[in-house]
């Protein structure tokens, strides 16, 4: 017998002033899970956010927390009666209060406030720092206070609003991987809205890609690399480039890069136009190779270098070679595709 979904959003629109800037969503969230809201900026994900937490009415369908419904059309029950957690970009941390002023300020009534706040401080690694201000913690203590805060309520669920975007690569990579192990330890559920699919795939279970309002797939990350259902999943999700091709048969296409085994509707028919998606690690260097693609531009990256290449129609893709091969724009590279069966698209 399958759980009832902690977090359920039926048929969703939202917006502002009128406009809908979300519409016909639908995703459900179980409990102790991470989900992730992943576009690129105006697509919708910090509005659904908002009207989860209760700081944007809905317009259409209805939105349930632990079976209860707490937003539909011309009811949005309020904020502080939603037992949601909630982690701001900005950390929104009170200046004038301690460390441990700020974890205990929404539990000030709780009769063992000491341990709380204790408990708190050591979840996040924080526990000889208690005395002090927000502005004498680096960016990443202060994110972890105002995680800490958010959690000593013990909300039934959390959300993260671009949480780790005022922070640098390095610390933002550790950060993301730390709020995940201490959501996962306290059986937290939680909701994280970010623009960084990196970011996305390290701290969540299930992730949303929004295109222009509208959710187009939410599933695990690796369904979303390796079975994208649209060709914007497609792209967006791992650097992926499309070139032509035409149906051959029910379990292979023709490309100008080869035939290439794929997964595609039994009933496109035979010659039927498609894309076919490629990304960096599906080209292999291969120097010995009859296959050959001209360099547009290269990215060292140390270990690797990201190639960008040219087919001989004009299109292009990119691909990650050892650092060792080393190529300059115009040179002729032999390549040869590894990613089979493909994913194909009909061609829009």
């Amino acid at each position: 017998m399958s759980q009832a979904p902690l977090l359920s959003l039926r048929n969703l629109a939202c917006g502002y002033q009128g406009q809908r800037v979300v519409q016909d969503l639908n995703l459900h969230l179980n409990s102790g899970d991470i989900g992730c809201l992943l576009g690129p900026s105006g697509c919708g994900k910090t509005t659904t956010l908002r009207a989860i937490a209760g700081f944007e009415s809905v317009q259409d369908g209805e939105i349930s927390l632990a079976g209860e419904v707490i937003s539909r059309a011309g009811f949005t029950l309020a904020p502080e009666k939603r037992r949601i957690g909630m982690v701001f970009q900005d950390y929104a941390l009170f200046p004038h209060l301690s460390v441990a002023e700020n974890i205990a300020f929404g539990i000030r009534t709780h009769p063992q406030l000491q341990r709380v706040v204790d408990e708190m401080l050591e979840l996040v690694n924080l526990g000889d720092l208690g005395k002090r201000y927000p502005h004498e913690l680096s960016g990443g203590q202060q994110q972890r206070v105002a995680l800490a805060r958010a959690l000593a309520p013990e909300p039934q669920l959390l959300l993260l609003d671009e949480p780790f975007s005022n922070l640098d690569g390095e610390l933002r990579r550790r950060l993301s991987h730390e709020v995940r192990d201490i959501l996962k330890a306290r059986g937290t559920s939680a909701i994280l809205v970010t623009h960084d699919q990196e970011e996305a795939f390290a701290v969540s279970d299930q992730v949303g890609v929004f295109n222009q309002g509208r959710l187009e797939q939410w599933d695990t990350p690796y369904n979303l690399y390796h079975q994208p259902l649209t060709p914007f999943v497609a792209s967006f999700i791992g650097q992926g480039y499309f070139i032509r091709g035409q149906v051959a048969s029910a379990q292979s296409v023709h490309t100008e890069l080869g035939l290439l085994t794929s997964k595609h509707s039994p009933a496109w028919a035979n010659g039927s136009a498609v894309e076919v998606l490629l990304r960096p690690d599906d080209i292999v260097y291969a120097p010995d190779s009859a296959l050959k693609m001209r360099v547009k531009s290269r990215t060292f990256q140390g270990a690797s270098t990201l190639y960008r290449l040219q087919t001989v129609s004009g299109g292009q893709v990119e691909a990650i070679f050892p650092s060792h091969a080393s190529h300059s724009a115009g040179d002729e590279v032999g390549i040869r595709v590894k990613a089979e069966p493909v994913v194909v698209f009909q061609a829009r």
